[in-house]
């Protein structure tokens, strides 16, 4: 979590981090493991600030987000292995969410999913990478345009000192159309990569 005014530079970050994920994945594989793991570091890290504690939660989100970059970039097939897992958790949820049922998944089924994804990361290592980043990306992406298009009605809530902004990288609530986008996005960034960015140099 981060302070309510700083939600539209981080979902600037989201944007084009995710974009820059979705074509151009492979080839730079372990910069955008350092964007994953600064992201998933300084979530993790903020959340154990309270919400009050302004310079606490930014602090945290820094050195947390430098921890969690740093660990992904230099644990090459650690990192590959929790993209297949991700992969696969990102898709209990999307899928969860289309069919729509309330809450989240089954447990269950996130596992498998996530035990699935990393072990197919490590068999077929570029192409995991190529439709993980380009549909992680995507998703990504989508997340940070929601919350940069959302701005307007948030920034009405943002007057409490008090008042934070949480990000929830699985969920999009009332956005029906969001499966679909990110599903014809993922898509295009994986011609992309296959076909330009992520083709072996020969």
């Amino acid at each position: 979590m981060l302070p309510q005014s700083y939600e539209l530079p981080a979902a600037v970050v989201l944007l084009f981090g995710g974009l820059l994920a979705c074509v151009a994945g492979y080839r730079l594989f372990k910069f955008v493991l350092g964007i994953y793991g600064f992201v998933l570091g300084a979530m993790l890290a903020s959340s154990a600030m309270g919400v009050t504690n302004t310079t606490g939660m930014i602090v945290a989100s820094l050195v947390g987000g430098v921890c969690g970059a740093l660990l992904l970039m230099f644990a090459y097939f650690i990192g590959i292995a929790l993209v297949g897992a991700g992969l696969g958790a990102l898709v209990a949820h999307v899928g969860w969410s289309s069919v729509g049922k309330g809450g989240d998944p089954p447990a269950l089924a996130i596992v498998v999913l996530a035990i699935v994804g990393s072990i197919g990361a490590m068999f077929l290592q570029r192409y995991v990478i190529v439709v993980a980043t380009a549909f992680g990306g995507a998703w990504t992406a989508i997340v940070g345009g929601l919350t940069i298009a959302s701005e307007r009605t948030v920034a009405a809530k943002a007057a409490s000192a008090t008042n934070v902004w949480i990000l929830y990288p699985t969920s999009a609530p009332g956005q029906a159309w969001v499966p679909f986008a990110w599903v014809a996005l993922g898509l295009i960034g994986t011609g992309v990569q296959l076909r330009i960015t992520g083709r072996k140099k020969s």
